[in-house]
């Protein structure tokens, strides 16, 4: 996507803190970031608080990070607004940390 990165998560609510724990493949192939939050999943807790963990781990705006599919399953794809190369850079840079 031009204006834009797609991130596919696995997410791990009430996870004991926020953090990505990395890159994790899924039993299809797929390669997803692993993440966990504190936050319950209920009333889109859980979808918030991941939202503000890939903002503040990309350092990149809150507002240009949003759950765009997956809302009530563990599988979520991430919409990140912005320039793709750089975002493609900072997504990088975090899976070599995880």
């Amino acid at each position: 996507m031009a204006d834009g990165a797609l991130l596919d998560v696995r997410l791990t609510p009430r996870g004991g803190r926020d953090q990505i724990d990395g890159v994790g493949t899924l039993s299809d192939g797929r390669r997803v970031a692993l993440a966990r939050v504190r936050a319950v999943p209920e009333k889109g807790a859980a979808n918030a608080a991941l939202e503000l963990l890939v903002a503040k781990s990309l350092d990149w705006p809150r507002s240009a990070v949003s759950v765009v599919a997956g809302h009530t399953a563990r599988l979520k794809t991430v919409r990140l607004v912005g320039d793709a190369v750089e975002l493609a850079r900072r997504l990088e840079a975090l899976a070599l940390k995880g």
